[in-house]
C-alpha cells in the first residue's frame, strides 16, 4: 500500500505541495529563501542546491525549509534553529518524529503545528506514510 520510494533511502527530497506552501507563505512569509532545494522543486526565487550546501551558507530574511528527510535532518534542524537566533524566521516542514533526538533537541524549541492527515508530496501517487508538522523558529523566540 505504501510507495516504496517514500520508505526507502533512495530519495529524501520530496517536493512540497504548492497549496501547503502557499498557505504557509501567507501566514509566515513572504518567504525569501529555500535553503535545501533543487531547481526543479525550489519554492523561492533564492535557493541553495545540494552543491551549494545550505548548511554552510548564511541564511537571511524569511526562510521556508523542507529538509531532506534522511539522517541529515538533525543537522538541518540545528541550522534552522541557529539561524533563527541570528534574527531569521525559519518555517520547517518536517516529519512528526516526536521520538527522535532532533525533535527533542530542536523542534521543541519552536512553535509546532501538526498537520492533519498525511501529505501527498511531489509526484507521489500516494500520501506519505508518516505524519508531518510545521515547526516555526521565530526570529525573536516564540511569540506567546
Amino acid at each position: 500500500m505504501m510507495t516504496s520510494g517514500m520508505t526507502s533511502a533512495n530519495r529524501s527530497d520530496w517536493s512540497t505541495p504548492q497549496m501547503l506552501f502557499d498557505a504557509l507563505n501567507d501566514k509566515y512569509g513572504p518567504f525569501t529563501l529555500d535553503p535545501c532545494a533543487s531547481p526543479e522543486n525550489a519554492k523561492c526565487a533564492a535557493f541553495f542546491t545540494e552543491a551549494d550546501d545550505g548548511l554552510t551558507q548564511p541564511w537571511s530574511g524569511r526562510v521556508f525549509m523542507n529538509p531532506p528527510y534522511g539522517r541529515q535532518i538533525a543537522r538541518w534542524m540545528q541550522k534552522a534553529w541557529e539561524e533563527s537566533q541570528k534574527g531569521v524566521r525559519v518555517v520547517c516542514l518536517v516529519p512528526a518524529r516526536t521520538d527522535t533526538a532532533w525533535w527533542h533537541e530542536y523542534a521543541q524549541r519552536g512553535e509546532i503545528k501538526f498537520i492533519r492527515g498525511r501529505i501527498q508530496f511531489g509526484d507521489s501517487r500516494q500520501n506519505a506514510p508518516f505524519p508531518s508538522a510545521v515547526v516555526v523558529f521565530w526570529e525573536e523566540g516564540i511569540p506567546w
